[in-house]
């Protein structure tokens, strides 16, 4: 248990920033979701939309400490994988 003042105050910044944390991480996943749900869907331009938009709240995950880099590029370069998969087997 936190004894001193300073501590306390951690305690409470910590809360808040997992909070924060959370919020953005759960966020980021449901961008990753809906690129995914596209995907299953055989609906290439709906998941190259999704991708898009998804890009940059991974790589916003980043700079925000979130996710570590090489995680984000990693989940983007398979879903890119996948989103170009399926427009040139449409095509």
């Amino acid at each position: 248990m936190a004894n001193s003042p300073q501590a306390r105050k951690r305690v409470r910044q910590i809360e808040r920033r997992t909070a924060v944390n959370r919020a953005r991480r759960s966020r980021i996943r449901t961008f990753i979701k809906k690129v995914e749900r596209a995907l299953d869907a055989g609906d290439g331009a709906t998941a190259a939309v999704a991708l898009k938009a998804a890009q940059p709240e991974l790589m916003r995950g980043v700079t925000k400490g979130v996710f570590h880099k090489n995680t984000a590029s990693r989940k983007i370069s398979r879903l890119a994988q996948r989103v170009k998969t399926l427009q040139t087997a449409a095509a």
